[in-house]
């Protein structure tokens, strides 16, 4: 199940990353950089941090085809695209849950300790929008809007939690994704976020 969500959130993460290099008016080749980097840099960036060589995506050329082969799709679909917006949302948050259990298991696999398994989970998730708008000069979305890496924290916890309960593992992926999908998906409804911290210095007399 998991494997068919990746492809599909890949596909989409691509297309969100291109529609971000699109607002920055760049060439073909910056809207095929960014889409790539948005799909499978959380990925690629786990794997480095982990020693987990090669790099997944070395390893299935398909994604780099699929990948950079969508967000050039979407500078044609573009003007379509609005119309969709509840589908991407929806899908990204598929895709979010997915990095995350994908990424808890391979450093699992590895021998890592719990924390490193939360952060491997947490990083597939969420860097490669991190990477996006680090690249498109923006402050990252995931940090900024309503519940989002927080979502792929608690996803990682409860796998974990699930795991070391006894679950069986398809009932834990199963019940693990449906949980943080019902949560990432009640978080856009309700806009829910956590607080935020703004500081002026004028506002604290500096």
């Amino acid at each position: 199940m998991l494997t068919n969500i990746f492809i599909i959130a890949i596909t989409a993460e691509a297309m969100s990353g291109a529609l971000a290099a699109g607002r920055r008016n760049m060439d073909l080749f910056g809207v095929a950089l960014i889409s790539f980097i948005t799909a499978l840099g959380g990925g690629t960036v786990r794997d480095m941090l982990l020693g987990n060589y090669p790099v997944t995506w070395t390893q299935h050329p398909l994604y780099i085809y699929l990948t950079i082969g969508a967000g050039l799709a979407t500078i044609l679909l573009a003007r379509f695209i609005h119309r969709l917006n509840q589908i991407f949302l929806v899908l990204d948050s598929m895709g979010l849950i997915a990095f995350t259990i994908i990424g808890c298991n391979v450093a699992l696999k590895l021998g890592y300790d719990t924390p490193v398994v939360i952060m491997s989970g947490m990083t597939t998730g969420i860097f490669g929008g991190i990477l996006r708008d680090i690249m498109c000069n923006r402050t990252p979305q995931v940090l900024r809007h309503e519940l989002y890496a927080s979502v792929s924290l608690v996803v990682a916890v409860v796998y974990l939690t699930l795991m070391s309960l006894g679950v069986s593992h398809g009932v834990n992926t199963w019940g693990t994704f449906f949980f943080g999908l019902l949560l990432r998906l009640s978080a856009i409804r309700w806009k829910l976020s956590l607080p935020v911290f703004s500081y002026s210095p004028g506002r604290w007399g500096d």
